[in-house]
């Protein structure tokens, strides 16, 4: 069960997190990119980059419960992991989990913040002469790189909580 949740685990946040991070570097890009600023997006992509940080240490958490499962196989009681540490494992997945969706929620509606002031400054039906005022590509591609991560983070706690109650019996 412990090989099975580590492999669905770690195979689906990595998959879906490349995906996210790839996002979230274009938009990174495109963002420097730019000639003007957009006030409030520093901390938006601070806390998306965090969001993407807590998820590598996700990942490698789902891989070490692979590892772990490797182990309690082993014949040999003395070497197999404890109960104790296994639980504790998991939980701190949960809790690298909890932060970064956490932190993608923050980013996440930052940029919905960004996007709305932006977009509620246009006046209904006018013809839009300066584009600077609407919304970039790279500000709505950040709040796909956000989505995706809190998915991926998602992902990591449907694993880790399905783990804790199978072995927590």
């Amino acid at each position: 069960m412990l090989q099975w949740s580590g492999n669905i685990g770690f195979w689906g946040q990595l998959v879906l997190g490349v995906l996210a991070a790839a996002l979230l570097f274009l938009a990174l890009a495109g963002l420097v990119a730019q000639e003007t600023s957009t006030e409030g997006t520093s901390f938006s992509v601070f806390c998306s980059i965090a969001g993407v940080i807590a998820l590598v240490i996700s990942i490698l958490i789902c891989f070490r419960y692979k590892k772990i499962a490797q182990l309690m196989r082993n014949p040999e009681a003395k070497s197999r992991p404890k109960k104790s540490s296994t639980l504790q494992l998991i939980r701190v997945g949960l809790l690298s989990n909890l932060v970064g969706i956490f932190l993608s929620i923050i980013g996440a509606e930052g940029f919905v913040g960004i996007l709305w002031r932006k977009l509620s400054n246009i006046p209904q039906g006018a013809a839009v002469y300066d584009t600077s005022k609407l919304p970039t590509p790279s500000e709505i591609l950040l709040l796909l790189a956000n989505t995706h991560t809190i998915l991926c983070h998602f992902a990591g706690i449907v694993v880790g909580l399905y783990l804790l109650d199978r072995l927590d019996r």
